[in-house]
This record gives structure tokens, C-alpha cells and sequence, in this order.
């Protein structure tokens, strides 16, 4: 529209140009070499600009046949530059689809005509890694390192070559040189992080938290939680050679993530020792509110070494009001019980366990109360332990598979931090019994899942398909049963011992 009043105004000029000569009509005379030549000025007009338009036409001509050549030139390149990233298109595409012929040979079509550009040395690293040659692709990332312009990304991809070849030396010299030229970016962060955690270096680790967060590379939450592991796992290394700075470091860790058991256990020990008892049972039932877990019930009764059991049986039923009677409360109230030989209060607690599918623990604890209310020779014993044999197992910790009766801040595994999860593992069936003497039931052995150390943390024991009770009030009920098979010498140690 804005085009069409412009040509409109633009015409409306004109017209008014040509009514004004037309209205005031002159000569022009032109004296050139003894000629003289006159016309109307209407004609001067027309002619002058006929000869600009001729003179234009004519500069047009020479400048196209002098520029010829290079533009000739300049029409090749783009050609071979749009044929170029045309091949690079397709390689990407076939590097996407796991075609590494094709990938390889839009590869060498669009390195040989667009030259080492970025993109085609990166589809020249990714083709030859999808084709298994792993000197050509890091023989493009070394060339890409070498570019200041690609040196991060060719970083990126050394990195991930030396962690495929298990070379966490120069895996993480990468990521730490990567981390020094852009220090927002995330997968040097994360490997740094998890070098730092598998090495132990938790002060390092916290350090990296911190700049990770500022720069926004996690959320809040996700750092609070970090640091309250990093923290937890200072504490536990201290707590027996420095018991104040422990103490300091697992209360901060508290604060930073209230329901982090491992922290608020810690934390309930060291205050219990200090004698500051109702700071370190706040502690314990913050946590123990928000996440009912053996270790918090274990620590909680045992604030006091001097008490009785009878008020330990009263901290395992304040615990149990917490929780609105929790399992994990129950099997509690059971033990306390159990040790104040109230084995009528125990099997109350434990009822509502029993009702479905008992799990090994509950199934354990049963056998426990019968063997110390009846004797060993009781035949109801006998028949829970056969049943613990075949229970559900109970929750543990577990990270990246590896089952443990410990936390450990990192993975055995992986490295990876804040790994261990307290969950219950799959609870597979044990193999059948077979048939024996009533009095000597046989059981399956037990299944030990075996554990990569860490330099990072203590090593996580890790805990067999299930023990069966030393005898009567074993802590070993309470706290560490989480499998699915109990040993026949178990249950003949147990007979002894009674």
C-alpha cells in the first residue's frame, strides 16, 4: 500500500513538473566548436536525460564484462559451499540413523569442500566414533582442540573417548582444563564433581557445588542436598578422631536436609555424647518424622547409655506416636519389648506386620520372641524362621544395584554422588527346601552381592540374603535383616546358644 501512494506521489510530481515548463516555455543554446545548436528547453530535458540513461547502460555493460571473472569465481564457491553443507545435512542425518558408511563418506565429501570447518570435523569425530575407529575420532577432536573457537567442544569429545577406554586420568584432565576456559559448562562440572567425590576430596567437592550453583547450573534444592551429603560423609570421617568438628559439619548438614539419615545419625551420636540429650532427640525426630529408618530408631534408643529397658521400650513408643505407628516403628516397640521380655506387647506391635505378606525382618523378630519366650525347641520358632527364609525382603541401601547395610555418600560403582537409596531390592523367591528331617530344616545359603571399594568412603559392607537372630534381643533384628534366605548354621548357632 505505502508502495502504491509512493508511485502515485512520485507520478503527481512529474505531471506537475512538465505542466510548469510546458507554462513557461525558454531556448537553450548550445555553442560547441564554431556550431551553435538551440531547442526548446522541453527538448534539452528529454535529451539530457536520455543521454544519462545511454551512459548508464553503457558503465553497466563494461563493469559486468570486467567483473565477469570474479563473479564466475564467487557462483563456484557458493555452489560448492551450498554442496558442502548439503553433505553435511546428510551426514548428520546418517550419523543420527547409525549408518557409518554413509556417515564417513558425507563426512570426507564435506570436509574435502568446505574444508576444516567446525561442524565438518565434528561429523568427521562422530562418524568414525559410530564406525569403532577411535584414533580418527580423536584425532579430530585434537584438531578441534587446537582451534580456540572449537577448543571446548573438542574437550567434550576427548573426555568422553578417555572415559571409553577407562582412562579417568585424562578424562578428567579434560574436564578440568574445560572447566577453566568456560567455567559454565555443565559436563565438566558434573565429571569434576564426581572426580572429587570418588577421590574423597570433600572439601574440593563443595567448592564445585558452590560455583555450579552460582552459576545456575542446579537448582537450589539440588545443592542444599549436595552439600548436606558432602558434609555428612566430613562428619562421618571425623566423628572419631575429631568429634567437634564432626559434630559442627553433620548439624549444618541437618539443617541443610533435615530427613538425610546418615546426617541426623551422626549428629543424634555426638550431642548424646556431649551430654546436650534434648538437641540430639530433636535432632533424631525430625528426622525420624519425616523418613522412619532403623538406624534413627537404633540411635534414638540409645541416647542414653545408663537407661533401662523399660525406658528404652518407652523412647521406642514415643517414636512410634511420631510416625502414627510406622513398620519401621513397630519392629521398633517389638525389640524394646523384646528386651524388657514383654513378649506380649512385642507380638501386639508386630501384628498388624504379620497380617499380609511378613517381610524377613518381622518374620526374624517373631522367631526371636518365640525362641526366648519357649526355647529354642519351640516349634513355632522353627516355623518362622522357615518363613523368614521365604519373606519379602526388607528396605537397604542400594546404588546403581549394589545392595549395603552402610550408606556411603558416593557409588562404588559410578562415583556418582547422593547414589544410595533406602528402598527395598526385588524381592525374588529363594529356591524351594527340599524335603529333610523336621528337626534339622534345611536352608539356602546366602547370596553375598559383591561391592567395588571406594576411595571416597569407607567401604559399604554388604549384607547377605538374611542372618537369622544370635538369640534372644539380637540388635541383629532390629537393624540389619533385609534378605531372602536365612542359613541353615544360623539357626543350628542359635540352638547352641540357647
Amino acid at each position: 500500500m505505502w508502495r502504491a501512494l509512493a508511485f502515485l506521489a512520485l507520478l503527481a510530481l512529474a505531471a506537475f513538473g512538465a505542466v510548469w515548463i510546458a507554462d513557461r516555455p525558454g531556448t537553450v543554446t548550445v555553442v560547441w566548436n564554431g556550431y551553435q545548436i538551440g531547442t526548446s528547453l522541453a527538448v534539452a530535458l528529454v535529451g539530457v536525460i536520455a543521454a544519462a540513461i545511454v551512459l548508464g547502460l553503457l558503465w553497466a555493460i563494461v563493469r559486468g564484462v570486467i567483473g565477469l571473472p570474479e563473479a564466475l569465481v564467487r557462483g563456484s564457491a557458493e555452489r560448492r559451499r551450498a554442496k558442502g553443507f548439503s553433505a553435511l545435512s546428510r551426514g548428520m542425518v546418517a550419523v543420527g540413523s547409525g549408518d557409518p558408511l554413509a556417515a564417513r563418506r558425507y563426512a570426507g565429501d564435506a570436509e574435502r569442500l568446505l574444508g576444516p570447518e567446525p561442524l565438518t570435523l565434528l561429523l568427521k569425530a562422530q562418524a568414525a566414533q559410530i564406525s569403532g575407529d577411535r584414533d580418527a575420532a580423536e584425532s579430530a577432536f585434537q584438531r578441534m582442540v587446537d582451534d580456540p573457537e572449537t577448543r571446548v567442544l573438542g574437550l567434550r569429545g576427548l573426555f568422553v573417548e578417555a572415559r571409553r577406554r577407562e582412562d579417568e586420568t585424562a578424562a578428567r584432565a579434560y574436564a578440568v582444563e574445560a572447566a577453566r576456559l568456560a567455567p559454565s559448562v555443565t559436563w565438566a562440572n558434573e565429571a569434576m564433581l564426581e572426580a572429587q567425590s570418588a577421590d574423597g576430596d570433600w572439601g574440593s567437592a563443595l567448592e564445585t557445588i558452590e560455583r555450579r550453583s552460582s552459576l545456575g547450573l542446579i537448582d537450589k534444592p539440588t545443592a542444599r542436598r549436595q552439600r548436606a551429603v558432602l558434609l555428612t560423609a566430613i562428619a562421618g570421617e571425623r566423628e572419631a578422631g575429631e568429634p567437634e568438628l564432626a559434630a559442627e559439619r553433620a548439624l549444618q548438614a541437618v539443617k541443610l536436609a533435615p530427613d538425610l539419615v546418615p546426617a541426623a545419625c551422626i549428629a543424634g551420636r555426638l550431642l548424646s555424647r556431649r551430654g546436650d540429650l534434648r538437641k540430639a532427640a530433636k535432632v533424631v525426630e525430625t528426622a525420624w518424622k519425616t523418613n522412619p529408618h532403623p538406624d534413627l530408631a537404633k540411635v534414638y534408643l540409645g541416647l542414653r547409655p545408663g537407661d533401662s529397658v523399660r525406658d528404652r521400650l518407652a523412647r521406642a513408643e514415643t517414636l512410634a506416636k511420631l510416625s502414627s505407628w510406622d513398620p519401621e516403628s513397630r519392629l521398633a516397640v517389638a525389640q524394646a519389648s523384646l528386651d524388657a521380655r514383654e513378649y506380649g506387647r512385642a507380638r501386639e506391635a508386630l501384628k498388624p506386620l504379620l497380617a499380609d505378606r511378613p517381610t524377613v525382618r518381622s518374620s526374624l523378630m517373631m522367631a526371636a520372641i518365640e525362641e526366648a519366650e519357649h526355647g529354642a525347641a519351640s516349634g513355632q520358632a522353627r516355623e518362622w524362621l522357615s518363613r523368614a527364609a521365604r519373606a519379602p525382603r526388607d528396605p537397604v541401601w542400594i546404588a546403581d544395584g549394589i545392595a549395603s547395610d552402610t550408606w556411603a555418600p558416593v557409588s562404588p560403582v559410578s562415583g556418582r554422588l547422593d547414589a544410595f537409596a533406602w528402598r527395598e531390592p526385588p524381592n525374588t523367591l529363594a529356591p524351594s527346601a527340599p524335603a529333610v528331617e523336621p528337626e534339622e530344616p534345611e536352608m539356602p545359603k546366602p547370596v553375598l552381592v559383591p561391592a567395588e571399594p571406594t576411595p571416597s568412603a569407607p567401604l559399604p559392607t554388604i549384607i547377605p540374603a538374611a542372618s537369622p537372630p544370635a538369640g534372644p534381643g539380637a540388635d541383629a533384628v532390629s537393624a540389619g535383616m533385609a534378605s531372602a534366605a536365612v542359613p541353615a548354621s544360623g539357626e543350628r548357632a542359635a540352638r547352641r546358644t540357647a
